[in-house]
């Protein structure tokens, strides 16, 4: 079992090094989907809603892998490769000042029109009531994982790292979206 992972990982990276856009972009779709799917298992889902997840599937690849692989060049070719802490903490704070105000407001738009297919003046209000915790909350959190990442992390897998955190906060999300509706109901 060992050296069919070992062989895996191996392909995996060739796969990274010689395609790494497309590469961080399949990888971030399918952890997105894994994400949903445990989500949707976790709420209570009898049966995986397919279209649900293909949709977030589609954020994951068509967002999560792009914006991170071009974000971390982008970062990396600003402070020039640099990794002492006080590089790494402006990456951080960077991030955290502009990524994620914008990736969660995106979130919750698109899973509220296009996951839930909910009418937009419904998605307006419901981000206007949610967006301030979920950023708060992610403020809390993905700081320590862009730490983490900047610090210790590689360039090339720094968006596999982030994608698969992200994994456990999608789940987080879902499951707070959940419980909001099932209090509002």
């Amino acid at each position: 079992m060992g050296e069919i992972v070992k062989k895996g990982w191996s392909q995996y990276m060739l796969q990274l090094r010689l395609h790494p856009l497309r590469t961080k972009m399949i990888t971030a779709g399918v952890l997105a989907g894994i994400s949903d799917s445990a989500a949707q298992k976790l709420s209570g889902f009898s049966k995986i809603d397919l279209r649900r997840l293909l949709l977030k599937m589609l954020f994951g690849f068509a967002y999560g892998g792009p914006c991170g692989h071009f974000v971390h060049k982008l970062l990396d070719s600003i402070f020039r490769g640099k990794r002492d802490k006080k590089t790494v903490a402006k990456k951080v704070l960077i991030e955290q000042l502009t990524l994620s105000p914008c990736t969660h407001l995106l979130f919750l738009f698109y899973y509220g029109l296009v996951a839930e297919r909910r009418p937009w003046s419904e998605v307006k209000i419901r981000v206007r009531k949610q967006y301030p915790s979920v950023q708060v909350t992610a403020w809390m959190f993905w700081p320590i994982v862009g730490w983490i990442n900047h610090l210790y992390m590689p360039l090339q897998l720094r968006v596999i790292f982030h994608s698969f955190v992200a994994c456990c906060w999608g789940i987080f999300l879902n499951l707070r979206a959940r419980t909001v509706t099932l209090k509002n109901k």
